[in-house]
């Protein structure tokens, strides 16, 4: 917004020569429009007016104006509570009134002299009164991450020079829309750091208009060209004001797939020909290739058949690609289409893993097995192809996937109806066997891991008889378990004073330390716990229904997490008994207490009881099992929110540990049945029944602890992490010390020799905080990037009922309560939890919700066993819950059969 501009560049540019002009000075959609004239492409012609005269025309106080508004939280409050606000930040509700001042600057402002007349000037040489289109080119517009697409505005059919000028004065003014301004908070664009360039194009007299995508926008397809089109101008298609004909083609050979008429009258014909679509489609894939990246292009035909494109800016909501692997990129279009799942979901993540929590994540799993991973989005995939054509892998997935989330297993059968899934000769247990034997096969001298081969191999030999020791030794399995702990945190010690070279040594042979041992010690127990109940439900056949198992699973004990949330209360209930604590916690925002905590001002009671509780527990986060996020001992907000939210319970029969006692008490009422109703088949039965029910309550409690540990190392890692990248950040290497968790080792390792690693973070930054903001995460994605439960969706639309999956059992009736991030969240005791997924880190939540709906999971999934065991109803992978049921509203929550009914 500087009123000062370099001479050399110009006012006025021709569409032709924009496609070479940097960003900052024509805006995204004049940049493509002029690579389109360059390629040779039919586009109408025109001129830029330059960012140049933007800066010329910007008024006093602009300026401070968008300063005002960078000021704004990026987002207005939420369902899950109102926006937390960094210090010196206003409320989003203040935007409006400096977004309304700001375009009545521009409104009320002369448009200086020297601008006037080059607009005129060039509009006269086009010839004076042709009509054209007056079009906003902002300089954060048309980006591969925001597309701000219908966010500034456009004005058609202009006539006379000086229309034209107050079509230009009207673009600048829309820069400060209500809408525009929103938009680039919620992207993460300053609104000092833009400025906007206007595109005049002589109008086309369209016939037919409308829009073309060379990827399916919603099933994310790349090999699908989508056309929208209806009869006239193109404006109609794009702002919703008419219902268009759509048509679905396979973009190499052109062939129309599905195609669905639009408009009100009966009987009117295709607005485009068999031909037109081919054409349009050629067009859509050549504009691809010239931009690299599928695009959404706006075209029009005039009378005479001419085809115009108009507009073209890159899709920016598809899901990203997997990556190939190395024989299908050297097979290239040949290449066999894959199936992915994604396994950040069955852990209960919707949000993107940090780079450096991924590369952890590498390091976890066997790369050596017969599985192959991806990461497109900073998610986890894993591919599924080998298993989703044989025999016996479709078998195992049939019966697997449904467990763990119930709308895979919905998608699944049509899936393996495809024909590029067919089943092959092969296996898929022949192609883990010779997995294994390629593994066990001596390697050269020059290649590691035949060691790590044969410790693996007597890793699981070693497990078998530990198997067996639960089962006749609970009690000693229980102390062997948690004492672990223990030998665990000494082998977590790291001598002092170390250099970061040392400690990033350190990290990297944490897991070749104790990975072992952990599962050694925690893998067991729970193995057999869920053995036993396995062997309870082939007792009870023709006794008990399956689901009359679950009332065993609640209120279980030796339950790490729950015993963590049972801990959080009873400090709570310390908290609420001392009157300065209670004041304190209920005036105070979560990160004002964090602060407050961190500086040790909390009030003494308060302040000594967490830091008991994070003692223990500190380790631990939302989103724990990646390495990057910030742990609770840091950032206690989460944590000190729901001991705020814990305050508020006032019916004791609300209180969380007498909801987990009653629920125990129901488990052993629910064991006394069975083993009765069993006794009448036959006293051998009964006494077996008890006794895996017995073994169920003892140790299928421990199914928690191997993971606590794992997030006991992973947290150590952290801490570790941030002392490296402190030493980065005044090395002057990185920005910030939490840089570092945007690196992988490698990098780190340049890094701590001096080299600068600014860009690469500031990349990887804005990556994964565009994918934070993705709320749709394709659970089941094709190598093409189809997202299969979007296209069988699209398909067979869902009808109005809202169900899914039943998790466990019961009735609750209350206000719903969305929330997307459980940091800072706020739930009144009996409110209904609607979460897109959970984990470990949400379920101090559970304890006071009356009912749990989720988007994601299945039965086994981590939010429904939690659910079990507090004993609250849940139905899970209830598809676009979060946004179908708004906070407020009162609906019943039937988590038997698995249904969300509104209260009309």
């Amino acid at each position: 917004m500087d009123s000062e501009h370099n001479a050399a560049e110009p006012l006025v540019l021709d569409l032709r020569g924009a496609g070479a002009a940097p960003l900052r000075l024509v805006g995204g959609k004049a940049l493509n429009l002029g690579k389109l004239v360059a390629a040779g492409l039919p586009v109408p012609g025109g001129f830029c007016l330059t960012t140049v005269a933007y800066d010329l025309a910007a008024p006093p106080g602009l300026g401070a104006l968008a300063a005002e508004l960078d000021a704004v939280g990026p987002g207005a409050a939420t369902a899950s509570g109102p926006a937390t606000l960094a210090p010196g930040e206003v409320s989003p509700g203040e935007r409006s009134p400096a977004a309304a001042r700001a375009r009545r600057l521009i409104e009320e402002s002369p448009i200086p002299a020297e601008v006037d007349a080059a607009v005129r000037k060039t509009y006269e040489a086009m010839g004076g009164s042709v009509p054209v289109a007056v079009r906003s080119s902002a300089t954060a517009e048309d980006l591969p991450f925001a597309s701000f697409a219908g966010q500034q505005d456009s004005f058609l059919d202009i006539t006379g020079a000086d229309a034209v000028v107050e079509a230009v004065r009207r673009c600048w003014a829309s820069l400060w829309s209500e809408r525009a301004v929103a938009y680039r908070a919620a992207n993460g664009i300053s609104n000092r750091d833009v400025g906007l360039a206007v595109v005049v194009q002589v109008m086309v007299d369209a016939a037919t208009a409308g829009v073309l995508f060379t990827a399916n926008p919603v099933t994310g397809t790349r090999t699908e060209t989508v056309i929208n089109a209806s009869p006239g101008s193109g404006q109609a298609v794009v702002s919703g004001a008419v219902n268009p004909d759509q048509f679905v083609l396979e973009t190499a050979s052109a062939q129309v797939t599905r195609s669905t008429p639009g408009g009100p009258e009966s009987g009117r014909s295709p607005s485009l020909s068999g031909p037109q679509l081919q054409e349009l489609t050629a067009l859509g894939d050549g504009v691809q290739r010239l931009f690299g990246a599928p695009q959404d292009i706006e075209w029009a035909i005039e009378a005479g058949g001419k085809i115009w494109l108009t507009q073209s800016r890159p899709i920016t909501t598809l899901y990203p690609l997997p990556e190939p692997a190395p024989e299908d990129a050297a097979a290239g279009a040949a290449a066999p289409t894959r199936v992915y799942l994604c396994g950040t979901l069955f852990q209960g993540l919707t949000r993107p893993i940090t780079p450096l929590g991924l590369a952890v994540l590498e390091k976890m799993r066997n790369s050596k097995g017969p599985w192959r991973y991806v990461n497109p989005g900073l998610r986890m995939y894993v591919d599924l192809t080998s298993v989703a054509r044989s025999k016996s892998g479709r078998a195992y997935l049939l019966r697997v996937l449904p467990l763990a989330d119930g709308r895979s297993g919905a998608v699944l059968p049509a899936l393996l109806e495809d024909p590029r899934f067919g089943i092959i000769e092969r296996s898929f247990r022949e192609s883990v066997r010779k997995a294994v034997l390629r593994r066990d096969r001596p390697q050269p001298p020059e290649r590691k891991g035949s060691t790590e081969q044969t410790a693996s191999l007597a890793l699981i030999a070693g497990l078998i008889p530990a198997m067996v020791r639960p089962a006749f030794r609970p009690a000693a399995e229980l102390r062997r378990a948690m004492n672990y702990g223990k030998q665990l945190e000494s082998k977590l010690v790291l001598a002092e004073p170390a250099s970061s070279a040392e400690r990033l040594d350190f990290i990297e042979q944490i897991f070749g330390r104790t990975i072992n041992g952990l599962i050694q010690a925690t893998l067991p127990g729970p193995s057999v716990g869920y053995i036993m109940l396995a062997v309870a439900r082939r007792l009870l056949r023709g006794i008990a229904q399956p689901r009359e198992l679950e009332a065993v699973l609640r209120g279980l004990p030796h339950n790490i997490t729950t015993e963590m949330d049972l801990e959080l209360w009873q400090l709570a209930v310390s908290i609420g008994d001392d009157p300065v604590s209670r004041g304190e916690f209920l005036a105070k925002r979560p990160e004002e207490l964090s602060a407050a905590y961190l500086a040790g001002r909390l009030p003494p009671q308060a302040q000594s009881g967490v830091r008991g509780f994070l003692a223990r527990y500190g380790h631990r986060a939302v989103a724990e099992i990646d390495l990057g996020m910030p742990r609770w001992s840091a950032k206690p907000d989460h944590i000190l929110g729901m001991i705020s939210n814990y305050l508020r319970v006032e019916d004791p029969e609300q209180a969380p540990d007498r909801q987990f006692a009653r629920a125990a008490e129901h488990a052993e009422d629910r064991i006394r049945s069975l083993v009765e109703r069993a006794r009448d088949r036959s006293p051998w039965r009964a006494r077996a029944l008890a006794l895996s029910l017995r073994r169920v309550r003892q140790l299928a409690g421990l199914r928690e602890l191997p993971k606590f540990y794992i997030v006991l190392i992973l947290g150590e890692m952290h801490r570790q992490l941030l002392r490296i990248g402190a030493d980065m950040a005044s090395a002057g290497t990185v920005a910030a010390a939490d840089d570092v968790f945007f690196l992988d080792f490698d990098e780190i390792r340049v890094g701590l020799r001096g080299a600068d690693l600014h860009g690469i973070v500031t990349a990887r930054r804005r990556l994964y905080d565009t994918e934070l903001r993705r709320r749709r995460i394709p659970r089941l994605l094709l190598s093409d990037g189809t997202d299969v439960e979007a296209a069988l969706m699209a398909k067979s639309p869902p009808s109005g009922a809202l169900a899914g999956t039943p998790a466990s059992a019961g009735t609750a009736t209350g206000r719903v309560r969305v929330i997307l991030d459980p940091v800072g969240a706020h739930l009144e005791p009996g409110d209904i939890l609607v979460a897109p997924s959970t984990d470990p880190g949400w379920t101090p939540l559970f304890m006071t919700a009356g009912a749990l709906v989720m988007e994601m999971g299945g039965i086994i999934s981590h939010g429904a066993v939690v659910a079990r065991e507090y004993g609250i109803p849940a139905v899970v992978g209830v598809p676009d819950a979060t946004t179908r049921l708004h906070t407020g509203q009162t609906v019943t929550v039937d988590g038997a059969a698995g249904t969300i009914d509104e209260e009309r």
